[in-house]
């Protein structure tokens, strides 16, 4: 029998992080993803139903897998491997480039074919990257104000991968790689006198290859008038304006809309979140775009609390990563961004982009549950033990 009197353990209280905040939105997307994804897969033709809701699952499966074991890992231990995991990459960027390596979709060779599935290497390259460009800054933290330490070598390196990207050809996602590399020189301490000329010298030429480029040209000039080139250039994009006026606020209902029935092309990767607005309507299409501004303002306050250079950056380039790819697609779906074909995270179909995002939000578990790791008592050595 416990004495009244005895001592009652007190219970620790259920606190509420950013990183755990983000882990929930998460979830929520992806919740949201299977659903939208469950219709917008169904009537495929020349395959059986709900294949790509099938290799979601599966792909989902893997991403969590690799989330865990992400969180899991010495990140401090893992720089070490930066540069290879860096060379890697950069060594898969140029084998898709190659003829009878690389596979080819639309005009772009983007994948590898593994036999069971097609990689698309440029999606692991982002986060090869941001880790072994974070490490660089961190090692040079000193030296950042310096040209060649500080500027040259860091904006070259992220060049690299960009023109690789850009070679496949992959405009959007060449884009996204330099900007974020730019943001996170930035943030290191780079000098704005060297950022801005070239951040207007690589816009200047990103223009020019743009004009020079008849595909990405017509985007452009269809976008600029969409109704006028609805059957041409801004088809997709007129199409999925017609999706989210059909759904209102209410939507048509889970299954019951029509642009997925072959109306609007990429209905289950790029334009997915038209499908959400048509047959989940305007409560559904805010509640997504809620949840991505909850994990980027949970990841401002997350990276505050960084112990070091490195995993800020890291952290913070993770963050860039989720949040700046839903801002270009959301932009591009709902007709504020010329059309750019680019995933909308944790919701669009594809394997790739799903292990990646699995990555990213298993780095950031991992910094909660390192960050908030109490740091051991060192015990005071009294004069008699310091004399001997």
């Amino acid at each position: 029998m416990v004495s009244s009197t005895s001592a009652v353990l007190p219970r620790r209280p259920l606190t509420i992080t950013p990183a755990s905040v983000i882990i929930v939105c998460v979830a929520a997307l992806v919740s949201i993803g299977l659903a939208v994804l469950f219709s917008a897969s169904s009537p495929i033709k020349g395959g059986p139903y709900y294949s790509y809701l099938y290799k979601q699952l599966i792909f989902l499966a893997l991403a969590i897998g690799a989330a865990w074991v992400v969180a899991l890992a010495d990140i401090e231990q893992l720089r070490r491997f930066a540069w290879i995991a860096a060379a890697i990459s950069l060594v898969t960027l140029v084998l898709v480039l190659i003829p009878q390596i690389g596979v080819s979709v639309k005009g772009s060779r983007r994948w590898l074919n593994l036999g069971f599935t097609r990689l698309q290497v440029s999606e692991f390259a982002k986060l090869a990257l941001v880790f072994s460009l974070a490490h660089y800054l961190a090692l040079n933290q000193s030296k950042l104000h310096d040209f060649y330490r500080g500027f040259v070598i860091p904006s070259a390196w992220t060049g690299l991968f960009a023109l690789l990207v850009l070679a496949e050809p992959d405009f959007g996602t060449a884009f996204l790689i330099g900007t974020i590399g730019m943001i996170l020189l930035f943030l290191a301490g780079a000098r704005l006198k060297f950022l801005l000329p070239s951040i207007g010298v690589a816009l200047l030429g990103f223009v020019v290859l743009v004009l020079h480029n008849p595909v990405r040209l017509r985007r452009i000039t269809s976008f600029m008038d969409i109704e006028a080139n609805r059957g041409d250039g801004a088809y997709q994009l007129w199409q999925a304006i017609l999706a989210f006026a059909a759904g209102g606020v209410d939507g048509v209902g889970l299954g019951q809309g029509r642009q997925q029935n072959s109306f609007l092309p990429e209905a289950h990767t790029d334009f997915i979140f038209a499908i959400m607005g048509e047959e989940m309507g305007l409560i559904f299409t805010l509640t997504t775009v809620a949840l991505f501004v909850t994990i980027f303002v949970a990841g401002l306050m997350h990276v505050r609390r960084a112990p070091n250079l490195f995993q800020f950056l890291l952290v913070t380039g993770c963050l860039l990563l989720i949040c700046l790819q839903a801002i270009v697609n959301l932009g591009v779906v709902t007709g504020m961004l010329p059309t750019k074909g680019m995933s909308l995270p944790f919701i669009s179909a594809g394997g790739s982009n799903l292990l990646l995002m699995g990555l990213l939000v298993g780095i950031i578990i991992n910094t909660q549950r390192t960050w908030e790791r109490p740091k051991p008592l060192v015990r005071k050595r009294s004069l008699t033990e310091v004399i001997g």
